[in-house]
């Protein structure tokens, strides 16, 4: 699926000037039809510049959260800061924990999370009478990478991963992982405490949010830090969101993972997006404060983001995969009609997210 950019306000301005010259060339014919003419001209052209000045947008959106989410948010700031120069979209990386307290503190406009918001964190939002869109806008697929001169990971059970990212009874080295593979350390290098990825992963494979071993283990809450973990690293092992690896293909191994049918699947955009790659697929988001949608540049940000600025999200620059495009019609419907709150947090186990959101 590909989309067209929307064109700038700027663009209208020659159509004014256009105007302005046609009034001008009213005026060089005299007598009172020519001046009549050249008022309703003058007028025509004041009104076509009051509506432009009035569609220019200006002002600061401040976002910040999710490391993972980071890319797509980073460029869609781009992107939409071009065809308005006068906003100015800061993106921040503190985690998707860090984003929701500066979120549901009032501090931010957008939060970038790579999982949904928690109880805890929506009754926080609750206090400080912030309300809340939740806006799915990718799939990502959680990678496991290790670095490519290990030659004995050709593949992981979920078994496997718990075993080496388990809080007790783990794998120290890589023989204990598996038989055949070599007596050498295990190096981890995992997403910090405050990261969605951290609870997506520890959830999925220790089968509690939180649950991870701390002994030989690097914790960053940048992704790039572990990349660089990973990939000066012979014996490591990581994991974070497909477009860091995507992006880092040279320097890291993804690793295949045996899915729910039994098959080693290796992340791709092709099997993120056909649901093979599991159980590490995940939905990512955006939360917007409704107080924040007010503002016709955070209003405007938002449509790019789910309109015109989707081709962003499976460009070669950014790598993940983009949702259905009934999907995104529906969340935006969601938002002009301000329907607040987080339906993924309520919604029925297996349920889609075309059912979640009103898509079908």
């Amino acid at each position: 699926m590909s989309h067209t950019k929307k064109p700038g306000v700027r663009w209208l301005l020659p159509i004014v000037l256009l105007l302005a010259l046609a009034a001008a060339a009213v005026a060089c014919g005299g007598g009172d039809d020519d001046q009549q003419q050249q008022t309703v001209a003058q007028t025509e052209q004041q009104q076509q510049a009051d509506q432009t000045e009035e569609m220019i947008l200006a002002g600061e959106i401040s976002v910040d959260g999710s490391s993972t989410v980071f890319p797509i948010t980073e460029a869609m700031a781009a992107e939409f800061g071009i065809l308005n120069p006068d906003v100015r979209v800061t993106v921040g990386v503190s985690g998707t924990g860090g984003g929701f307290k500066r979120f549901c503190a009032g501090e931010t406009d957008i939060s970038d999370a790579s999982r949904p918001i928690k109880n805890k964190e929506v009754a926080i939002c609750d206090e400080n009478s912030i309300d809340f869109i939740e806006l799915p806008v990718a799939y990502d697929g959680l990678t496991v990478a290790v670095h490519p001169d290990n030659d004995w990971v050709d593949q992981l059970t979920v078994a496997e991963l718990n075993h080496i990212f388990r809080p007790d009874d783990y794998a120290t080295t890589w023989a204990d992982v598996r038989a055949d593979f070599p007596d050498v350390e295990i190096s981890l290098f995992a997403p910090g405490a405050d990261s969605g990825t951290f609870d997506y992963f520890t959830e999925t494979i220790n089968g509690e949010s939180g649950a991870h071993r701390s002994d030989n283990t690097t914790f960053s809450e940048d992704d790039n830090v572990l990349v660089q973990g990973v990939s000066g690293e012979r014996s490591g092992i990581g994991y974070f969101g497909f477009s860091y690896y995507a992006n880092n293909q040279q320097r890291l191994k993804a690793v295949p993972i045996i899915n729910d049918a039994g098959a080693a699947v290796t992340p791709s955009l092709e099997t993120i997006n056909n649901g093979s790659y599991n159980p590490l697929s995940r939905p990512l988001f955006i939360y917007v404060s409704v107080a924040s949608l007010e503002r016709p540049e955070v209003a405007a940000f938002v449509e790019y983001y789910l309109t015109d600025g989707v081709f962003l999200v499976d460009s070669p620059e950014v790598g993940y995969v983009q949702l259905p495009a009934d999907l995104y019609t529906a969340v935006l419907t969601r938002t002009q009609n301000r329907i607040t709150g987080s339906p993924i947090s309520t919604a029925a186990p297996n349920q889609t997210l075309a059912a979640i959101y009103g898509a079908e």
